[in-house]
This record gives structure tokens, sequence and C-alpha cells, in this order.
């Protein structure tokens, strides 16, 4: 029961966390949409934020922290009934662990590029600025943050979703709210496919739809874990 209530509560803890310094963001820089504005405004941007923004984006890339012994205590506690489970802890935690990579890039890498940016008034030293913002932003946030980390939190989502569904632990509305969250999440996949490839099909939304309903659908995880008196099947 205690282990139960661990589960739980690390799970509220670290969706809830994720959440504030995500909302902080959107409020003082734009976020999520300024990524699709011109390189130069956004460095510009980041540099006028200051160490205020640079401890909102530190905040954003440790708070999910408590998520990653969640999932491992989760985890641990369905794995003699689903060999699934131990497969869906391993890409959890992995895609938690890219995606704190990627969000640190905003905490110890742009920075710098932006203050470089806005401290020279030579254009080829702007354009270095700008090119290594864009290299390191499509290494760091859309391969690693992006793609990886979100995909492996779409798999761990879909897996942990049926297997609540087939083994009746928690209300059934609670796994298909999970498979439905993820199904959107993955859509956003499309968009940075678009990156890359012309022409692609995006629905712009569904990353901040597929994002916000996992982390709603984290919180009743957690809630009904503390509600159930035993989480195995």
């Amino acid at each position: 029961m205690q282990s139960s209530k661990t589960i739980g509560w690390l799970m509220i803890i670290g969706a809830v966390g994720v959440l504030i310094p995500y909302t902080i963001l959107t409020a003082i820089f734009e976020y999520p949409g300024i990524l699709r504005w011109e390189t130069g405004i956004i460095l510009t941007k980041f540099h006028e934020g200051g160490n205020r923004l640079i401890f909102t984006w530190l905040a954003f890339a440790l708070a999910g922290l408590p998520l990653l012994p969640a999932y491992i205590l989760l985890g641990k506690s369905l794995e003699n009934q689903s060999g699934f489970a131990r497969v869906a802890t391993k890409m959890g935690t992995t895609g938690l662990i890219v995606q704190m990579i990627g969000l640190l890039r905003w905490v110890f890498v742009v920075p710098v590029l932006s203050d470089s940016f806005v401290a020279t008034s030579d254009p080829s030293l702007k354009t270095a600025a700008i090119m290594s913002f864009n290299t390191i932003h499509q290494f760091g946030g859309v391969l690693l943050g992006e793609h990886l980390g979100q995909l492996f939190t779409v798999i761990w989502t879909l897996i942990m979703s049926i297997n609540f569904i087939k083994w009746k632990i928690f209300p059934q509305w609670i796994g298909i709210f999970g498979v439905v969250s993820a199904v959107i999440y993955f859509l956003a996949q499309a968009e940075l496919l678009a990156t890359v490839v012309r022409n692609m099909p995006v629905w712009e939304p569904a990353g901040f739809i597929g994002s916000t309903l996992w982390l709603i659908w984290m919180t009743f995880i957690g809630v009904s874990i503390i509600r159930t008196k035993n989480i195995n099947p």
C-alpha cells in the first residue's frame, strides 16, 4: 500500500511539476509557438528574458525527474504479469531522459548563442550564431527531445493504457483516455518530419493537445494509484 502511494504521489508531483514551468514559458516566452519564429527573433527574445528565463527552462527540464522512479516502481509492480511492462519501463525512462537532455540546451547552450547574437553587429557572426542555434535545435530539440523523447513516451503510454484496460486495475475510461492522448501526441511527429520533408501534412495543435491530455492522464493515474490498495492485477 505504501509503495502504491509513493508511485501515485511521484506521478502527480512530476506531472504538475512539468505543467507549472510549461505554463510560465507560454506566458513569458510564447512557447511553443515561438519555435516557429525566425531564429534571430528567438535569440533576441531569449536574451531579453535574462536569468529568469534560463531558470524557468531549468525547472522545466528537471521537473519531470519524479517520473523516473515512478515509471520504475510501477513497472516492477506489473512486470510479473506482462513482459511488455518491463519493455515499457525502459522505453518510458529513456524517453524522459532524452527529453530532459533536449530541454537543457536552453540552459547551457542557447544563452551563449543568444548573447553572441545580440552583442555583435557583424553580419557574419550573427549568421554563425543563427546556424549554430539551428543545428543544436534540430539535433537536441527535434531529434532527441521531441522525436525520440515523445515517441518513447507515447509507446510507454500505449502499453500501460492497454494493460490497464486488460487488467481492469482502474476504471476503463482511464485506460481509454491514455490511448486517446497517446494517439494525439503521436500525430505531433508529423510536425517534426515537416522540418525536413516538404509538403508534409501537419496538424499543428497535436503537440499541445496531446501533451496536455497526457499530463492530465498522468495526474489521473497518480490519484487512482493512491486510492487503489493493490495495483497488481
